[in-house]
């Protein structure tokens, strides 16, 4: 039983495990009285003054105490992390980090002009948000009352958050960040005069990504399996015949 839930644990994509693992840890710890909210909220005077540098990550890790609220988050966190990691960024780790460190760094600016502590389920709106963009002819139902595209989704979180009276601010900056990296990443790029602006540092790809495959040099006159050189004819039996005879 350990040792099957053990490889199911490791058969998780690395960033989407180390993440959602961060997150239920740090909702059992402040469960367990070993840590408090207090000292995980972002509070751009602490981090500034007494260099509480661990407030710029631990307010995306805490959903908030165990209940509806948590595994409601945790799930779609968790899910929508890692069909994007197995999806558009698979074999590319790197990449989707630097998408991590994008949203974290955008959101941290944000919250220092608005009322805002704890940024993970913006955080999570926003990958449900890129994931939505690219998958958006894909049918969603959501708790077997409403079907849509995916391109709706995080407007039926929107939605969602208004009925249980959340606050949607919350919503609006992971979809407005989602948006913003979705359009300089996948838009930009491809219309005419466009460029690609968010670029993956070469260290972030030495340390996490696969390196290439070597290219192997071969003799191109011994023969190979299973080749066969289109578009000419083939040789007659009596002109294969001579040339062996000529080797």
């Amino acid at each position: 039983m350990a040792q099957t839930f053990h490889q199911e644990y490791m058969a998780v994509p690395a960033v989407t495990r180390t993440y959602t693992t961060a997150c239920v840890l740090t909702t059992i710890a402040v469960q367990l009285d070993i840590l408090s909210p207090f000292q995980l909220y972002f509070n751009q005077s602490l981090i500034l003054k007494k260099y509480q540098l661990w407030r710029l990550f631990t307010n995306f890790t805490f959903f908030g105490t165990i209940g509806f609220n948590f595994i409601f988050n945790m799930i779609f966190t968790y899910r929508y992390c890692r069909m994007l990691e197995e999806g558009s960024f698979r074999g590319r780790t790197a990449d989707f980090i630097m998408m991590f460190l994008f949203g974290g760094i955008f959101m941290t600016i944000i919250a220092c002009f608005v009322n805002l502590v704890f940024l993970g389920q913006a955080f999570t709106i926003m990958l449900v948000y890129v994931w939505s963009k690219r998958n958006r002819n894909v049918r969603m139902n959501f708790f077997g009352m409403l079907n849509f595209n995916a391109d709706y989704l995080p407007w039926v979180l929107f939605g969602f958050s208004l009925l249980l009276d959340n606050s949607v601010l919350v919503d609006l900056m992971g979809i407005t960040v989602g948006h913003i990296y979705y359009y300089l990443e996948d838009v930009l790029p491809r219309i005419q005069g466009g460029m690609k602006v968010i670029r993956t540092p070469r260290l972030l790809k030495l340390l996490f990504d696969e390196p290439d495959e070597v290219a192997y040099v071969t003799d191109e006159t011994a023969p190979q399996p299973g080749g066969y050189n289109w578009g000419e004819a083939p040789q007659q039996p009596q002109q294969r015949q001579d040339e062996e005879e000529e080797e």
